[in-house]
């Protein structure tokens, strides 16, 4: 489900959300991301239905919802939701 663009972002960019590192290296972050059922969008709009349903980001602007510490940002376009 985490293809290697997913984990090696969140390895690399893991201090956004939470105060220290999580995980040290690939399989220990390929780990926490299936512990937590982090979710992979294909697309802003993904993002936005998923964050709907768990999160209040109602008046909020679509840079704000997409600079949330929760989601980052991949390469390829697509969005990994992870929830500290």
């Amino acid at each position: 489900m985490y293809d290697k663009i997913v984990v090696d972002t969140f390895l690399k960019n893991q201090l956004q959300l939470f105060p220290e590192k999580v995980a040290d290296s690939y399989d220990e972050a390929l780990e926490f991301l299936e512990d937590v059922c982090a979710v992979v969008c294909k697309n802003k709009k993904e993002v936005f239905e998923y964050l709907e349903d768990g999160m209040d980001i109602a008046g909020m602007s679509e840079e704000e919802i997409l600079s949330a510490q929760e989601v980052f940002p991949l390469e390829d376009g697509r969005y990994l939701i992870v929830e500290g």
